[in-house]
């Protein structure tokens, strides 16, 4: 049995263009609301290889809205 409570997992949408180059985002992200004393390290999170990433210290998911693609291909 876990004695882990649940937490509503944050969900982030983003834009292809919300993306960098590579095709990431860092968290902790403006996008996400997260104020300055609440942060944690900044870590990079590669959303175009799956179409989502999860930050693996808040929790966050980070992922492209439906429909959205990363990268030249049409």
């Amino acid at each position: 049995m876990s004695t882990t409570a649940a937490r509503k997992e944050t969900v982030i949408e983003l834009l292809a263009s919300d993306l960098n180059a590579n095709g990431g985002v860092f968290c902790p992200s403006a996008k996400a609301d997260m104020k300055l004393w609440n942060n944690h390290p900044r870590v990079y999170l590669d959303v175009a290889g799956s179409g989502a990433a999860k930050c693996p210290y808040c929790g966050t998911v980070y992922k492209l809205t439906e429909g959205e693609h990363f990268g030249g291909h049409h």
